[in-house]
C-alpha cells in the first residue's frame, strides 16, 4: 500500500519543498533587513533607506503569520503556541525596558516605576519586540473570532477586522500593521497559495524601485506602502531561483531560525556601537554593516545553541531545540 502511493508522495514533496524553501528564503531576507536597520549607525547614516525597509519588512512577517495561522486547531495546541510567543516576549521586553532605564540609549526611560514597567510590558511595548506583542493579540483575536462559524466566512473576516480596529483604537497595536496580519488571513481563507499570488517578475523589481522614489509611499497606512509590500515579495521571488549552493543553504537555515535572531540580535546591536570608530575609515559603512551582521546573527544563534544544550529551550520556546 505504501509503495503504491510513493510516486504521488514524491511529487507532492517536491512542490512542498519548493514552497517551504521560498518562504524560508523570504524570511531570511526580511530578518537580515530587521537586524541591519536596528543598527543605529546604519539607520542614522541611511534614514531614507531605513524608512523604505520599515515599510515592508515587518508587514511581510505579519502577513505570513496571518497566512499560516491555524483557525481549526485544538484550543490546547493554540494555547501552547501563543504561550510560547508570550514567554519570549515577556522575558525580552522586560529586559529591554529595564535596560532602557539604565543605559543612555535613544529610548531611555527616566524614573522607571512599576506602573510604567507594566504599561510597557502589557500595553505599549518599547523597542523591537512590539511584533510579538502584536502577534499575540492578533492570534488570540483571530482564533476567537474565526471559531464563530455561524457568522459565515465573510462575516468572520469582517468581525476580525472590527476587533483589530478596536484594539488599535485602544492604543495597544497599530491598525495598519494588524491589517497585514488580516491580509494573510484573507489570503488563507481564499484558498490561494500566497507564493502564487505574488508572482515573480522582473517588472516587480522596477515597480518597487519606482514606488521607493516617493516618500508618501513609505507611510505605513498608505496604498503605496501596501504596494511596496507586494512588490517586495514578488521581487524576492524573482531573485531566489538564482541563489544556489552554500549561500542558498545558509539562507534557508537563517530563514528557519528567524525567531531566535529577532529575539537576541538587539543584545548585539548595542555592542556593535563599539565598532563605529575602528571601522570609520570606510565611508560607505558597508564594512561596519557586514561585520555587525555577522556578529549579531552568529551571536543570536550561539545563544540559541547554548539554550538547546542546557535544556532551556523547552521552557522558553516550547520545544527541545530552538534551532531548526
Amino acid at each position: 500500500m505504501k509503495q503504491a502511493h510513493k510516486p504521488m508522495m514524491l511529487h507532492q514533496t517536491s512542490d512542498s519543498t519548493k514552497h517551504i524553501e521560498d518562504i524560508s528564503l523570504l524570511k531570511c531576507v526580511m530578518i537580515i533587513l530587521v537586524v541591519a536597520f536596528h543598527l543605529v549607525y546604519i539607520g542614522d547614516s541611511f534614514p531614507y533607506a531605513k524608512r523604505f525597509v520599515y515599510a515592508f519588512h515587518m508587514p511581510v512577517f505579519l502577513m505570513l503569520s496571518g497566512y499560516f495561522m491555524k483557525p481549526d486547531e485544538q484550543v490546547s495546541k493554540f494555547g501552547r503556541r501563543v504561550l510560547f510567543y508570550a514567554i519570549p516576549y515577556f522575558v525580552m521586553e522586560a529586559g529591554y525596558v529595564i535596560m532602557a532605564s539604565l543605559l543612555p540609549i535613544r529610548e531611555h526611560i527616566d524614573g522607571l516605576s512599576i506602573p510604567l514597567f507594566l504599561d510597557k510590558l502589557l500595553l505599549h511595548p518599547l523597542g523591537p519586540y512590539w511584533y510579538l506583542h502584536t502577534l499575540v493579540l492578533c492570534s488570540v483575536a483571530s482564533f476567537s473570532v474565526l471559531h464563530a462559524k455561524q457568522l459565515g466566512t465573510y462575516g468572520r473576516i469582517v468581525a476580525l477586522g472590527i476587533v483589530l480596529y478596536l484594539f488599535s483604537r485602544s492604543g495597544v497595536l497599530s491598525f495598519s500593521m494588524a491589517c497585514y496580519y488580516l491580509m494573510g488571513v484573507i489570503i488563507r481563507y481564499s484558498r490561494t497559495d500566497i507564493l502564487k499570488l505574488f508572482r515573480p517578475s522582473v517588472l516587480s523589481v522596477f515597480a518597487l524601485l519606482l514606488l521607493a522614489l516617493y516618500p508618501g509611499n513609505l507611510e505605513s497606512d498608505s496604498i503605496g506602502a501596501l504596494l511596496i509590500v507586494c512588490m517586495s515579495v514578488s521581487s524576492c521571488l524573482t531573485v531566489f531561483p538564482y541563489i544556489k549552493g552554500k549561500m542558498r543553504r545558509c539562507m534557508l537555515f537563517l530563514g528557519r531560525n528567524t525567531l531566535p535572531i529577532y529575539l537576541f540580535s538587539p543584545l548585539f546591536t548595542i555592542l556593535c556601537k563599539g565598532l563605529v570608530h575602528p571601522l570609520a575609515f570606510d565611508p560607505s559603512r558597508m564594512l561596519f554593516l557586514a561585520v555587525s551582521l555577522v556578529i549579531c546573527i552568529s551571536g543570536s544563534l550561539a545563544i540559541s545553541l547554548a539554550m538547546d544544550k542546557c535544556g532551556v529551550s523547552k521552557f522558553f520556546f516550547g520545544r527541545d531545540r530552538s534551532l531548526r
